[in-house]
């Protein structure tokens, strides 16, 4: 781990300044993903800014009947939150199914969004890789792909998203809300925040030099029945082939409103607007359901170690629609 200078944040607008003015200088809160780059040598900031301590860990009701949820606060107590539980469930699920109770422990809502991917390549200094090292190449395309994406992809990057917390959030049409060095404010979609690889890999959100994410605003929960599922290699402490976040309002005779997430496939939340209107508009049952996956996947990525989670998707959908359908 190289040397890096150290200094606390005491308010908003100076944290996002101070990192605004260095182009080496990184936020740090939970640290649950920078330390383990940085010891690495994949990170090497020269300068980190704490904003542990700002007042940003609380969880509040909005006016709306929706819920505003610091930046700060901590994925298990997030989790723990009654009204995320009852009001939230898909969120309270995807939180649990990520990481150790000791990393929840640490891990913060925005530093949960802002992670980056596990690719094996991107962790690996030796390899190439256009999000490590922008034009060096990819060398995970063509490797080893079983845990790469299958839609958003590039000839550059095919790297997912990690996040199990984004993919619920994707579902529940959450808004970020920031600040800027120049003590502006604004909103955007959970969807906005994300970049899709496109020739930049390297370039992964939306956020300019020094803004900053304050807080996630959910809105009023939705009508109908909510379940994440994620299917991964082992039973704990691994991220998704696939997940799915599911809020639907309908049963086994027709679904009539419906809002779908996917994890594991993409280097963003996949939010799956065409399994959507397939879905509400398609027929009841098995044979709507496996079409409207379909609808998803056409010009789906493929290839020898990928083809499966095509089918996996597929098969985790019907999972969670026949649970979230089924009478009671």
């Amino acid at each position: 781990m190289q040397p890096f200078t150290y200094e606390r944040a005491t308010g908003l607008r100076e944290a996002a300044a101070a990192v605004a003015g260095r182009p080496d200088a990184k936020f740090i809160s939970g640290g649950t993903n920078l330390i383990d780059l940085m010891k690495l040598g994949i990170e090497r900031p020269g300068h980190l800014v704490d904003i542990s301590r700002l007042p940003l860990a609380g969880i509040a009701d909005a006016a709306d009947g929706g819920l505003t949820i610091g930046a700060q606060v901590r994925n298990s107590d997030l989790a723990a939150d009654m009204r995320v539980r009852r009001r939230y469930p898909v969120l309270a699920q995807a939180l649990l199914a990520g990481a150790s109770g000791q990393l929840r422990n640490k891990a913060t809502t925005a530093g949960n969004l802002l992670q980056r991917t596990r690719c094996p390549y991107f962790y690996n200094p030796a390899m190439a890789c256009n999000k490590r090292e922008p034009g060096s190449g990819c060398s995970a395309l063509g490797g080893f792909e079983r845990s790469l994406g299958i839609l958003g992809t590039s000839e550059h990057c095919a790297a997912v998203h990690p996040s199990d917390m984004a993919v619920a959030m994707a579902a529940l049409d959450a808004r970020i809300e920031t600040t800027g060095p120049d003590g502006g404010t604004r909103s955007l979609a959970l969807g906005e925040l994300h970049r899709l690889p496109g020739e930049t890999p390297a370039i992964e959100t939306a956020l300019a030099p020094g803004e900053m994410i304050t807080a996630v605003t959910l809105p009023p929960p939705p009508s109908g029945r909510q379940l994440y599922r994620k299917v991964r290699d082992r039973a704990s402490y691994a991220f998704a082939l696939v997940s799915v976040a599911v809020v639907v309002e309908g049963d086994a005779a027709g679904i009539r409103s419906a809002r779908l997430a996917f994890g594991g496939i993409a280097p963003k939340p996949w939010r799956a607007r065409a399994a959507e209107a397939a879905l509400t508009a398609g027929p009841a049952g098995e044979a709507g359901w496996r079409a409207a996956a379909d609808a998803e996947l056409a010009g789906a990525r493929q290839g020898a170690q990928i083809d499966f989670k095509h089918e996996l998707l597929r098969r985790t959908l019907r999972h969670a629609l026949t649970e979230t359908t089924r009478p009671g």
